[in-house]
Parts: structure tokens; C-alpha cells; sequence
């Protein structure tokens, strides 16, 4: 079967996100960020006794990935919302593999009426556009201390004191409206390094904040740990250090068999504690020639743990 629809978004790590399931058993596949079915359609075309639960908060996405996956209706069923809400009501005793990509779709970045982009009229940055709360809440209306701590520990911004006081000494003369507005306000204390745009961290930053994409994760990581669905294959793509190390430690825990203090002087629980395997220890990277074909890629990792049967 050829995949007809031209996809606004390309999927990355397919292969490797596709390979990752080569063992999975019959079952429910969880994609917990559908967006445009990338690599749900794939995976649907070629493990054959997997049926698809996609999650997305974005109607656009969902609409779009619901035409893209008519073929195999049969086997599909959507949920529209957070998947740190919606996989309260997913079975886990059915899910045999899960996949997560936390990035945030090309068509989102691309599309000025988003907000996501630096020359876009709008302030937004929302991935469910049915939320009230976006960007132009935290930028005008979160105190300088709290802007400076979400661009610091979600920027990784060294001028991050710097940048929160800039944007409240602009607002106080009017209200931040445009993703044009904050680019220039934080271009102006930030200098431009590479080719990278000196907004980039403070954009990244502020987009955390909007979506609660850490807060999501760890809400993932947590109903898995709870759930230990058995035999289940997990795939998780991570896009920055932030989410990366989330998952890195959260895996790492769950592989561990000896759970006894460092001090103990010998296993005293009985080490077989793990929950499973972490099946790479480091992360896959995109290849250079995926890299050359979408430069989005580059910061990609993926991290793949398997329950125990």
C-alpha cells in the first residue's frame, strides 16, 4: 500500500521508530502525539496485527490524520485532548507498544497564524487551540522572577534575568501582542550565535510553559510506571536536554534490579526490581543523510524500554 496524502510533516527517525516494533505482539499501538499520522500510517502498514489508539490535542492534526488513515479504519480509534489525560482511558492490559514524538510538528512551526514562529503577528505557541491560556499570558502577565525562572530551566538561558527584564520594562509601556515584538525584545539582550536565531531558547522556554510539555511527560512516565504494561515496547522521541533527561533517568530507574541503599553491604531485595529493559543504552540519532533531508532531525533522540512479559 502507498501512502497517497502528502503529509505537511515529516516524520523523524521512521525507520528506526518503525524497527523499534519488530517484536512487538497483538495488540493496541499507542501513538500518544498522532499529529499528522506519519508514523502511525507506517506502522499500521506493516505490522498488520497492531490496532492504532491516536492521541493529538490539535483538531487540525486529527482532522488531517483521520482522512490520512482511512485505509485502515478498521483498526484505528482516536482520542482527541492531552495524553496525560486521555490515556486514563486507554486499557493497558491490550497495549503492546507506545510511541511518543514531543516535537512540535512542522506545520505548527511553519503556519504564521500558530504563533510559534519568530515573524508571526501573533503571540500563541498553543498546541490545542481550544486553551485559553497561551503565550501572550506568561509573556504579560507572569512576574519577572517567574519569566526568569521558566527561560532559565526550560531556555537554558544564561541571560535569562536579563531577558525577563527587558520584557517587563517593555510591557509596562503596553502589552507584548506579537511573536515579532518578543523576538526583537529578546534579540536586543541576547546576541546571535551561529545560525541559530538568539530567540530560539526564550521561544522554546515560553512554549514549554504554554503547553505543560514536561508536566506531559512525566504524567506518561508515570501511568507506564503504574500501568507496567507487560511486554509493552516503548518508543519515545525527545527533542531537547530537558526531555531527554527525563527520560533517560525514568528508564534507568525502571531498569534497575537492585533497588537497596548504595551503603548496603549486600542485596537484601532480592534484585529482580526491574521492570524491564532499556533495549539501547544510548540514544539512536538521525543519520546525516536523514539530517540533510530534514535538518529538524538533528536534535532528535530516541530511547526505547521494554516490560517485562
Amino acid at each position: 500500500m502507498k501512502n497517497t496524502d502528502k503529509s505537511p510533516h515529516i516524520p523523524v527517525l521512521l525507520n528506526e521508530a518503525l524497527d523499534s516494533f519488530k517484536e512487538s505482539k497483538d495488540g493496541n499501538f499507542v501513538d500518544c502525539t498522532l499529529g499528522y499520522a506519519g508514523h502511525s500510517f507506517e506502522i499500521l502498514n506493516r505490522y498488520k496485527h497492531l490496532s492504532l489508539i491516536g492521541i493529538d490535542r490539535d483538531d487540525e492534526a486529527l482532522n488531517f490524520s483521520k482522512e490520512k488513515l482511512e485505509p485502515f479504519k478498521d483498526r484505528v480509534q482516536f482520542l482527541k485532548g492531552s495524553f496525560s489525560d486521555r490515556l486514563k482511558d486507554i486499557d493497558f492490559n491490550y497495549v503492546t507498544a507506545l510511541l511518543a514524538d514531543f516535537g512540535v510538528s512542522s506545520l505548527q512551526l511553519d503556519k504564521a497564524d500558530r504563533g510559534f514562529r519568530f515573524d508571526s503577528k501573533l503571540l500563541d505557541m498553543r498546541m490545542d487551540q481550544s486553551n485559553p491560556f497561551s503565550a501572550k499570558d506568561v509573556v504579560n502577565s507572569y512576574s519577572q522572577d517567574k519569566l526568569e525562572k521558566i527561560i532559565r530551566e526550560y531556555g537554558e538561558v544564561k541571560e535569562a534575568k536579563k531577558v525577563a527584564q527587558k520584557i517587563i520594562q517593555y510591557r509596562a509601556n503596553k502589552p507584548i501582542k506579537s511573536n515579532i515584538e518578543l523576538a526583537d525584545i529578546v534579540s536586543s539582550v541576547v546576541y546571535n550565535k551561529g545560525k541559530i536565531h538568539p530567540a530560539t531558547l526564550v521561544f522554546q522556554a515560553i512554549r514549554i510553559e504554554v503547553n505543560q510539555e514536561l508536566e506531559e511527560i512525566n504524567a506518561l512516565l508515570d501511568m507506564l510506571e503504574e500501568q507496567k504494561p507487560k511486554g509493552a515496547i516503548i518508543s519515545l522521541i525527545t527533542f531537547h536536554s530537558l526531555e531527554d533527561r527525563l527520560i533517560k533517568q525514568r528508564f534507568k530507574k525502571w531498569a534497575k534490579s537492585c533497588i537497596c541503599p548504595q551503603n548496603a553491604m549486600r542485596c537484601m531485595c532480592g534484585n529482580n526490581n526491574n521492570l524491564g529493559k532499556e533495549v539501547y543504552k544510548k540514544p539512536i540519532t538521525a543519520t546525516k543523510r536523514e539530517i540533510k533531508i530534514n535538518p529538524r532531525s538533528r536534535s532528535a533522540k530516541l530511547r526505547i524500554f521494554k516490560f517485562k512479559d
